[in-house]
């Protein structure tokens, strides 16, 4: 338990004793009621752009049973913590659209009014400090009436440890997604435990002394990442052979991740071959890297080769080796990566690339496990597990006659899809601390953490190079952002990044306006020439509400530098709508502006 527990807090924390009423009156209950829209003709439930459920807490109640008499109470708290976690992330980006400018203590008081409209329990705030630029936060609340405990005590009675597993998850994923930095809240009081009520104590997650006590249960697997660790290692001379187990910086709480996690620990023990797909930049070498690490060869050589890097008149050679004089400019023998994978595994990266040819010799070696160098009169037995990634839809390949289908079949044992970083919203915060934290480690930078600007496009990014582009923005705002100063969105975006995700529909009527003011004076053309040009530009099928909608609110974004709320001051509307807008979400109804 941290020493916090049971004495004052740490006195280089300035806490502030707000006014408990004072800041829950901002905004009232009123306002965020309104976000919930019932269309029960579509039997559907909204809270702003979320579709929510009514359910039993009863019903909760008996699934929190099953699960601990299935699996065991370890692995249903982290199941448990973990959806909490990502429904406290999905508040967070409600409050994000909706705290219209105001200081970081009274927005971030959204989230336990959130809290309490959705029926899970009522907040006290004992002490509570903020700031979001800085990703500070320490604070310590009383959770009243919680519905989980009332149904754990039910279930089971009294415990002798804290039970609120899911609103623990939920103030994790609200502080973490809210100041952008990997916070941690522990329960050091329950109501299941026979308290009077429930006490938690927040603050970052590298301020614990003991973090992964609680962290652990936001990890689907034991091989994930805490991602405020600081230990990092940045030797680039290690061979590929090397055991690069502290190089796997696996990190990620969202429902797809977990998903690879838990298949790729089911797969592990086993000698399956193993098809990885995703986008480029997902990480596949980092799971196959892991795979490798948790098998029982991890002790043996992980070879990986690029399929696409290797020349196709040389992918033979390096594949499966060469004897002396085996071809011209063979002036010694040398093994290939099958012989050096020996005993271990062998990654092949965008194998889809391999010619026809290659990948008849690739099948014989994966279905006999033996191998024949060029030049060579005899065979080799190799004993090698293979992990095999690529981008490409294989099954249109072999449609296509561009990959052999007895091929596919062989590799397809075990295929396991990494999904896109657009679809693991959940994972881009903490990829971002442990990006950040090997970035300043790395250039010796001392660097605060994320504007509020900066964070929101973070989030908003479609990003299309995925994980590896997240990286390399992430080490080029280490380095553009001032020396103990926060990263800002220009230190991010700085070369061409499309911050809505999706190019708007051109309206190539308007790009004539660019071309007015070189010879005349445009401001007093502009109020005649405007409705001329959208007419031309409705009338040719050149503009659309939504066209039209993007583009100004894509001009906005530029004269604002990126800052949504400054964007819709120029706009003259708010915020919300802005981010709605932005958000490229459909629901029922647009948000109601409450400003």
């Amino acid at each position: 338990m941290d020493k916090s527990f049971n004495s004052a807090p740490d006195p280089s924390i300035r806490i502030v004793r707000p006014n408990f009423q004072a800041i829950h009156r901002f905004p009232d209950l009123e306002d965020l009621a309104g976000l919930i829209r019932f269309d029960p003709g579509n039997g559907e439930i909204w809270l702003d752009d979320q579709r929510m459920m009514l359910i039993h807490n009863t019903s909760l109640g008996a699934l929190r049973r099953e699960l601990i008499e299935t699996l065991g109470i370890e692995k249903a708290r982290g199941i448990i913590t973990r959806v909490g976690y990502h429904s406290g992330s999905k508040d967070a980006e409600i409050v994000r659209r909706h705290r219209a400018g105001s200081n970081d203590a009274s927005a971030f008081s959204l989230g336990p009014q959130l809290h309490s409209i959705e029926g899970y329990l009522t907040t006290e705030t004992l002490a509570t400090e903020v700031d979001v630029e800085a990703g500070h936060f320490y604070g310590e609340y009383i959770w009243h009436n919680s519905a989980e405990a009332e149904r754990h005590i039910a279930a089971f009675g009294k415990s002798n440890a804290p039970v609120c597993w899911m609103q623990q998850g939920y103030a994790n994923g609200y502080l973490t997604s809210f100041l952008g930095r990997p916070m941690l809240v522990r329960e050091v009081e329950c109501k299941g435990m026979g308290h009077a009520a429930c006490k938690i104590i927040g603050k970052a997650l590298d301020q614990w002394d003991d973090p992964d006590s609680d962290f652990r249960y936001l990890q689907p697997q034991e091989f994930v990442q805490n991602p405020s660790s600081k230990t990092f290692s940045f030797d680039r001379t290690e061979t590929p052979e090397g055991n690069s187990a502290s190089k796997i910086t696996l990190v990620g709480v969202s429902s797809g991740f977990n998903s690879v996690c838990h298949m790729i620990q089911r797969v592990a023990p086993t000698r399956a071959t193993v098809l990885f797909l995703g986008e480029s930049g997902v990480g596949k070498e980092q799971f196959a890297r892991t795979l490798h690490n948790i098998s029982d060869r991890t002790e043996q050589p992980f070879i990986a080769i690029n399929c696409a890097a290797i020349p196709e008149q040389l992918i033979e050679s390096e594949l499966f080796g060469v004897e002396k004089g085996g071809f011209s400019g063979a002036n010694q023998s040398r093994p290939g990566r099958f012989e050096r994978a020996d005993g271990g595994t062998l990654f092949l990266d965008e194998i889809g690339t391999l010619s026809l040819v290659a990948q008849g010799k690739l099948l014989r070696a994966l279905q006999e496990g033996e191998i024949e160098r060029i030049g060579d009169t005899h065979v080799r037995r190799v004993d090698v597990r293979v992990i095999a990634a690529t981008n490409e839809d294989l099954r249109k390949l072999v449609e296509q006659g561009k990959f052999r289908d007895d091929l596919f079949y062989r590799l397809n044992v075990f295929p396991v899809r990494i999904p896109p970083l657009r679809e693991r919203k959940e994972d881009i915060l903490l990829l971002v601390e442990n990006f950040l934290n090997r970035y300043c480690a790395m250039h010796k930078r001392r660097v605060t953490g994320f504007t509020e600007s900066a964070l929101e496009a973070l989030m908003l990014y479609s990003w299309p190079g995925n994980i590896r582009e997240l990286e390399n923005l992430i080490e080029r705002g280490v380095i553009l952002a001032p020396e103990n100063g926060a990263i800002d969105i220009s230190h991010l975006f700085n070369s061409g990044e499309n911050l809505r995700g999706e190019d708007p529909k051109p309206i190539e009527t308007l790009g004539t306006l660019e071309n007015i003011g070189n010879d005349v004076d445009s401001e007093e053309l502009l109020p005649e020439l405007l409705p001329e040009l959208l007419r031309k530009g409705l009338a040719s099928g050149q503009i659309s509400l939504d066209g039209l909608e993007d583009t100004i609110i894509n001009e906005a974004l530029k004269l604002a530098k990126g800052n949504v709320s400054s964007a819709a001051k120029i706009l003259g509307t708010t915020r919300a709508r802005v981010a709605y807008r932005l958000s490229g979400k459909k629901v029922p109804h647009p948000p109601e502006d409450k400003e």
